[in-house]
């Protein structure tokens, strides 16, 4: 699920909580809003941390440059 689905979560839990008065037997909907958007919110902030892990910082103007060799270029 990315940010999207995770938007999307989010408003319509918040649809059905706070400007939904329908009233259905045996479902607490306001209920259902907030799982809905709590369930928004823990993807949103777990999709934003992975994406902040796989961002690689560029390396300083005036670093070395350091060369790794590929030792495994010839089992390939």
């Amino acid at each position: 699920m990315g940010i999207g689905g995770c938007i999307v979560l989010i408003a319509v839990g918040a649809i059905i909580t706070f400007a939904a008065d329908w009233h259905m037997a045996g479902v607490n909907l306001d209920l259902a809003g907030l799982i809905m958007m709590a369930t928004g919110f823990i993807g949103l902030a777990a999709y934003v941390s992975i994406l902040k892990r796989r961002r690689v910082q560029p390396p300083a103007p005036g670093a070395p440059v350091i060369e790794v060799e590929d030792h495994n270029r010839y089992y390939r």
